[in-house]
């Protein structure tokens, strides 16, 4: 691991024959990290100084501004070598980060081979297994035996994305068996590989969305799974090195989406453009939310001056209510984001949220009651009453809404954490206080 002492010493180094040797016996990922952190005009010479088969390895781990301001810098030979380097999967992802333009050049670049599996990866919908999965991987027929399976993966197969699994197929590519290295090993060499093979094979489809893909590899432990069109004929496999990204990918997703940040994609080092791109909708959408809640306030200036403790009371009454609607719907997104439950599960999760959030309304119903009667003046402590029950309907509220509305999202497809926790709390505000008020504006009408 590069340590930032031996960041520090690298960038010191003038000597670039010694940076030359350094860079390339420090792993791929560091040196990424190092050529990251240079200046502009540096990254290109760091970059040049690597090795034929490192510059390929180093270039994936590089972000993906990096990697296209190095594109725009090299020469086309050295871009084409690169890219020719790269696994199909990770080609279609640096793809997807270019300009249109960009691509079409590169493509055009790249040997028939290479530019078919690239263009096949590209033709499916983003999201699915389609476009996460690598063509490369180990394909058997059924007629071989052991000892011609191990020495077809020895000859042709060096270089497949993985070898601890061979699919095996039909004269059609319609896959029918799946085989492990271990049984290959441990079987003896004249043995038929479809007689060692398991026909118990797990697979997913093209378009299945890749949050299910690491879901089925997650519950089965799998290292790789094969991934089938429709008349389930093998087309590539998915491993568990882009089950990580993807669970990373989502879980990143969920967060910033239930925060409000828009496409839930944002980089802690994205250019402030980007930053303010990605926030600035949602916080203009929370103020134009928030119009309503003044407008439920406006009616009632009038209450709120004969009975000025209102004006203490309704923010704890709305941040109490929005923290539990966040923690509900926190809790549920992840849920279902992880498989834990479904849609199917609703009347459990209401059930279960609805008494944790009796026990949550007298608590908070009953704390902020005691504050309206240690602050409110002694005519006006009959608000403590008002105060506690709305909290305490406000909370019952905010904990079926955090687990009914991503429920009724993920039943009819959509994204459950498109309803952010921003949009939530705005909206339980507004209700709150209404509420509030309009019953503060009742008993106040008795007691007068």
């Amino acid at each position: 691991m590069l340590t930032q002492d031996g960041r520090i010493a690298l960038l010191e180094l003038s000597d670039l024959n010694r940076l030359k040797r350094e860079l390339n016996s420090l792993p791929a990922v560091d040196v990424g990290d190092y050529i990251a952190d240079l200046p502009l005009e540096r990254r290109a010479i760091a970059f040049r100084l690597l090795s034929k088969g490192n510059a390929t390895a180093v270039f994936e781990y590089l972000p993906p501004e990096v990697r296209e301001a190095l594109i725009g810098s090299l020469h086309d030979a050295q871009v084409c070598q690169i890219l020719e380097g790269m696994r199909p999967d990770d080609r279609a992802e640096l793809f997807d980060e270019l300009p249109a333009g960009v691509v079409r050049r590169l493509l055009q670049n790249l040997s028939p081979a290479e530019r078919q599996a690239t263009a096949t990866i590209l033709g499916y919908s983003e999201g699915t297994a389609g476009r996460v999965m690598t063509t490369e991987y180990v394909r058997l027929r059924q007629g071989l035996t052991v000892s011609e399976a191990l020495s077809k993966i020895r000859l042709n197969d060096r270089d497949k994305e993985t070898i601890y699994y061979a699919y095996v197929t039909d004269n059609n590519r319609k896959l029918v068996q799946v085989v492990s290295l271990r049984q290959l090993l441990f079987s003896l060499p004249d043995a038929l590989i479809g007689e060692i093979a398991s026909d118990r094979v797990v697979k997913v489809y093209t378009e299945m969305p890749q949050g299910e893909v690491a879901q089925i590899m997650k519950r089965y432990d799998l290292l790789a799974v094969p991934v089938v069109d429709r008349e389930d004929r093998l087309v590539g496999i998915i491993t568990i090195d882009d089950v990580v990204d993807i669970l990373e990918e989502e879980a990143t997703e969920d967060i910033q989406k239930l925060a409000g940040v828009g496409g839930g994609d944002e980089a802690a080092l994205s250019r402030p453009q980007v930053t303010l791109r990605k926030r600035l909708p949602w916080l203009l959408l929370n103020i134009v939310l928030y119009i309503g809640a003044a407008s439920a306030i406006a009616p009632f200036q009038a209450t709120i001056a004969v009975v000025p403790v209102l004006a203490v009371i309704m923010p704890i009454l709305a941040n109490s209510s929005g923290n539990v609607a966040f923690q509900v719907l926190s809790v549920t997104v992840r849920g279902l984001g992880v498989g834990e439950i479904t849609p199917k599960d609703t009347v459990k999760i209401l059930r279960k949220e609805v008494l944790a959030g009796l026990g949550t309304a007298v608590a908070l119903g009953t704390a902020i009651a005691a504050l309206s009667l240690l602050w409110a003046n002694p005519q006006d402590r009959w608000v403590a009453i008002v105060s506690g029950i709305v909290m305490a309907a406000n909370i019952l509220i905010a904990s079926m809404l955090g687990t009914l509305v991503p429920m009724g999202l993920k039943r009819i497809g959509q994204d459950p954490a498109l309803i952010s926790g921003p949009l939530l709390t705005t909206t339980l505000d507004t209700v709150g206080f209404l509420t509030f008020l309009s019953m503060t504006s009742l008993a106040l009408g008795w007691t007068t």
